[in-house]
């Protein structure tokens, strides 16, 4: 069976401007959000398209790396390759949450530089937050360690199913996998499952 392809993009925030706008925000306490819908957020693409999430991937699961600072990119890369050579078969979206009022100030100038590192055709998979969608994003996953991106498999509800934020790890990734095909499952059970009639 073809394999559908992963859209291999950068997060690509400005260096130096992203590491001081994180810096503008009160660090969260880690937490695991397992079981939990995603809040809904607003995010805009940087092809210019607003993107609600998760209500836009309802009917399927989809991928989530959220990153909150610039250096978060060398954990996001390893998990777009590790996706990439198991051949997932998931939508994927890259979510940049730039918290922060000054942050939001600069959201033009940080989107444009985002732009400037990745190819035209891949700027519809990264959605970025700012301001309460940027901030309800982080009071979700927590903000510690922010260089570690926050990995969320979603399901076709918007409920997350996987969820990890210690880095990129081979053996997790095959965590990852099972999970997917978890929630990716049809139902198989049969029609003539159900009870049969008491009636003579």
């Amino acid at each position: 069976m073809k394999k559908l392809p992963l859209l291999l993009v950068s997060l690509a925030i400005v260096a130096g401007v992203a590491a001081s706008l994180g810096g503008c925000s009160s660090t969260i306490e880690n937490r695991d959000p397992s079981g939990e819908p995603f809040p809904s957020v607003e995010a805009t693409s940087l092809a210019g398209e607003t993107v609600e999430i998760p209500e836009d991937f309802a009917g399927a699961p989809v991928l989530l790396l959220v990153g909150y600072v610039q250096d978060t990119q060398f954990d996001i890369d390893r998990w777009l390759y590790g996706a990439i050579d198991a051949e997932l078969e998931v939508a994927l979206r890259e979510v940049p949450a730039a918290r922060g009022a000054a942050a939001s100030l600069a959201k033009g100038f940080i989107d444009s530089g985002m732009q400037r590192g990745i190819p035209r055709d891949e700027w519809g998979a990264v959605t970025t937050t700012y301001g309460d969608a940027a901030e309800a994003i982080g009071q979700f996953t927590g903000t510690e360690r922010p260089r570690n991106a926050r990995v969320l498999l979603l399901d076709s509800n918007g409920i997350v199913r996987w969820f990890y934020d210690q880095g990129y790890s081979a053996m997790k990734l095959k965590g990852l996998e099972a999970a997917l095909e978890d929630v990716s499952a049809p139902d198989t059970a049969p029609a003539s499952s159900a009870p049969e009639s008491d009636a003579e």
